[in-house]
């Protein structure tokens, strides 16, 4: 097979108009003129997220690559401790034999934190045997996902600091994960082996860490958004750069990918295109080490044709020598996939979720919109019959996890910046661990938000005031869902559009609610074991004393 076209090779800086010749998925020779003609399309290494929890998408791996391929796409490194922390090793073992069912590259980590730590209940755990095993039986398993818990790290935590050293006899990268991590302490983390870092939100921080040694990964996902912080970066950084999503919802994946962060990258520096590119195809390949062409000789015929250098809109993609979309249509086979599950606790009553007034201050969690980490501060509560209660009037409104593991009392906290008017939303998407989350203005609204995924054994549901129910099943572990990548994509707009009908302000109501249990992400959150000071790692009430 032969294919044609201005070669884009981004080692050596240059477009040349040439001939790709393919046998057995291989390239096995390339013909190259002088120049570039305008007569023909282009063609280049395809992109790669540099790290994305696939679970997020709400989809299996086997539709999330139907969908990333459209926008050229060819690889991810993909972090499953979203499954680990509902099953297990076993999850990740899901993972990886879900994605063999497609020709897309995933290079999977192995997941140190799990649970991410000991302030909440997770459905698994994942030991230093589990981590050796996983980087002994599956080639796929690329390197140790990223280490969250930077703490145990700085303290050399025993159980930590086994699985990093594993990695380094293994000679697998280890990703880091430290938010605000600055000066010495972030050079301490880096030097236990720590390579990477998506959560940076401050070009500062970035340069903080990149004068270490570190790599720093741009993020533009559904919820978190750096890519305006961090960009400026890329003239003097591109080397030590890559683009990533980490988590994208199903409507997200629909509209675009790493394809949307080149085309924005090149809108600000148009005269860096081998640049920008290198970050979305080359280094995550190269640091990673995963099995990806890269317009080579004897590589892998995996690439992609787009139509020119200003839309960059991809006509192909090629994987293995295969055409795996085409003109915006995904040509990987739409296959079935197995459920497995973790999901034991009994339905809710309202009186579940009330809160004794003990006249004083309550500790509010503030939501920043497009951002992980979040604020604190101190209100006077609302107190109706002697219990505090949402006050929609002030936007401070009841948040609460259940644990979805086992019954247990549900913890309670209050947040603002939701919007909601009435009603309430709920997901048993809820990082690290996925108990069930809920917010909302009334505790009978709570309860039926809450009991909606219960019964479901996991999913997205809203509920408004005047008892109009909506949700998305997600029977997967209780964070994915079984049916075709598209109809998802479309149903999860559908309740996206009906949690903003309550009132909603934020931009992605679900994908936000979810990181309100994060406790390694700073400042005030809530697991299912009560409120959690980020920055002192420690439990704390919701009431001031």
């Amino acid at each position: 097979m032969q294919i044609s076209g201005n070669i884009i090779n981004i080692f050596e800086k240059k477009i040349q108009l040439g001939t790709i010749e393919i046998e057995n998925g291989l390239i096995q020779k390339l013909s190259l003129q002088s120049g570039a003609s305008s007569l023909h399309s282009y063609i280049l290494p395809g992109f790669v997220d540099a790290h994305v929890h696939v679970e997020s998408s709400m989809l299996t791996p086997i539709q999330f690559a139907r969908l990333a391929v459209v926008h050229g796409t060819v690889a991810t490194v993909s972090d499953p401790h979203e499954i680990g922390n509902v099953l297990g090793k076993a999850g990740v073992e899901y993972m990886i034999e879900n994605g063999r069912e497609t020709p897309f590259k995933f290079c999977f980590g192995a997941p140190p934190c799990v649970p991410a730590t000991t302030f909440e209940t997770a459905g698994a755990t994942i030991t230093p045997n589990d981590i050796e095993e996983l980087f002994i039986n599956y080639p796929e398993i690329g390197y140790l996902a990223e280490v969250m818990n930077f703490p145990g790290v700085l303290n050399h935590d025993p159980d930590m600091m086994a699985k990093i050293a594993l990695a380094k006899q293994y000679n697998k990268p280890v990703d880091g994960h430290a938010p605000g991590l600055r000066g010495d302490n972030a050079r301490r983390y880096i030097e236990a082996g720590c390579q990477t870092d998506h959560e940076c939100f401050t070009a500062e921080e970035a340069l903080d860490k990149l004068k270490y040694g570190m790599k720093i990964l741009i993020r533009e996902g559904s919820a978190a958004k750096n890519f305006e912080a961090l960009i400026g970066l890329l003239p003097e950084h591109y080397e030590n750069m890559m683009f990533c999503s980490d988590d994208k919802h199903p409507d997200n994946l629909v509209e675009g990918h790493i394809n949307l962060l080149v085309k924005r990258a090149l809108t600000k520096y148009p005269n860096l295109l081998f640049e920008i590119l290198q970050m979305a195809c080359v280094n995550p390949v190269l640091h990673y080490q995963i099995p990806v062409g890269l317009l080579n000789e004897g590589n892998s015929a995996d690439f992609i044709v787009i139509d020119n250098l200003q839309d960059f809109n991809v006509l192909q993609t090629y994987l293995n020598g295969e055409i795996v979309s085409e003109n915006g249509v995904s040509n990987i086979p739409n296959l079935p996939s197995e459920i497995v599950n973790n999901f034991t606790c009994s339905f809710k009553k309202k009186e579940d979720f009330t809160v004794e007034d003990k006249g004083s201050l309550i500790k509010v969690i503030e939501v920043l919109d497009g951002q992980l980490i979040t604020l604190k501060s101190e209100h006077l509560p609302k107190i109706l019959n002697g219990f505090v209660v949402s006050d929609v009037e002030r936007d401070i409104l009841k948040i609460v996890v259940v644990n979805r593991y086992q019954d247990a009392p549900p913890a309670i906290a209050f947040i603002k910046n939701f919007g909601l008017q009435q009603g309430a939303i709920a997901s048993s998407v809820a990082h690290d661990s996925h108990n069930i989350i809920a917010v909302g203005v009334d505790d009978e609204s709570i309860c039926d938000a809450v009991n909606m995924i219960i019964e479901a054994r996991g999913g997205v549901s809203a509920i408004n005031g005047k008892g109009q129910k909506n949700i998305l099943k997600l029977p997967i572990a209780g964070i994915m869902s079984d049916r075709d990548g598209y109809e998802v994509a479309k149903e999860y707009s559908a309740i996206d559009q009906f949690a903003k009908q309550l009132g909603c302000t934020l931009n992605s109501p679900f994908m936000s609610l979810s990181f309100m249990a994060l406790l390694v992400i700073p400042n005030l959150k809530l697991s299912d074991l009560g409120l959690f000071d980020g920055e002192k790692f420690s439990f704390t009430s919701i009431f001031v004393k």
